[in-house]
Order: structure tokens, then sequence, then C-alpha cells
């Protein structure tokens, strides 16, 4: 771009649109799709490094899990997938267990998800579920045997 085009760019009064347009990231989208077979996992893939902006596709049987690397749009990843294929996508829903503070909590635990992976949930009474404020740990501190400073009014 030279010096005039930006000067023009500077001065220019016009109201259309800005004639640059803002650059997408690159991001990392995973996609839970049913794969049962070797054409699923092959008519996936083909319906996916066909989308403009895609460097990777990474496909995962077991977990039915696809991972697409690239300047691309979650949204319109899973829609590509759906329309192309005629199977149901979504994105991927799932977290690492230890990611979790309660694993089995009601609404975190799914028994479909993949060994190792629990449901994303931003469910606020999950995250409240076990956690003692710091009034109560300081009060169950106080009193312990296994500390030398502690309360010795007993």
């Amino acid at each position: 771009m030279g010096a005039l085009d930006h000067i023009s760019d500077l001065f220019d009064c016009s109201s259309g649109g800005s004639k640059l347009k803002k650059r997408k990231q690159l991001q990392t989208v995973e996609v839970k799709v049913k794969l049962d077979c070797e054409g699923c996992e092959r008519r996936v893939r083909r319906a996916v490094e066909g989308m403009k902006g895609v460097q990777q596709v990474d496909i995962e049987r077991k977990a039915s899990k696809v991972t697409v690397v690239g300047y691309v749009d979650p949204g319109k990843v899973v829609a590509r997938i759906s329309h192309r294929t005629g199977k149901k996508a979504e994105l991927w829903p799932y977290v690492p267990y230890d990611e979790v503070d309660h694993p089995y909590a009601q609404g975190v635990y799914d028994r479909k998800a993949p060994a190792g992976y629990v449901r994303y949930s931003q469910d606020p009474q999950t995250n409240q579920l076990a956690r003692a404020s710091s009034t109560e740990v300081r009060y169950t501190t106080a009193f312990s045997d296994e500390n030398p400073a502690a309360c010795v009014v007993m």
C-alpha cells in the first residue's frame, strides 16, 4: 500500500462500507460428528477441506471428533459439515476430566462422552457445589491439632 493510498484512505468521505476487511484470526475449531466408517470420515474431510481458509483437518473417529485449524468461522464449519454430509454436527461440548471441579455433578457427567472427558457446563450451581467459604475455612482450621499456632481454649 503506497503513501497515496494511505492518504486517500484518511481523507475518504464516502458513506459506504470500509474497504479494509477485518482479518479473521487463526483458530482451532472442534466439532462433534458421529462417524461410523471410513466413508463417513472421508466425506467429512472433503467437505471441510474445500472451505476457504482451512489449513489442517484432523479426524478422530473413535471420539467422533473433527478438529479444523485455519482462518474459519466455527458456525460456518458446523453448517458446512451438516449440509454437505447430512450428519448432525455440533461444536465440541466436552472438556478434559481434570479441568472440572466436580466431574460427577448433575449436568456435567455425560455417559456418552469419550473416555477422559465430561460435558462443559456454565451452571453456577455446579461451580459452588462443595466449596467452603473463607470464614468456614478459618473456623475449621483454627481448632486443628496439626496447627501448632492454633487456639488452645478448649
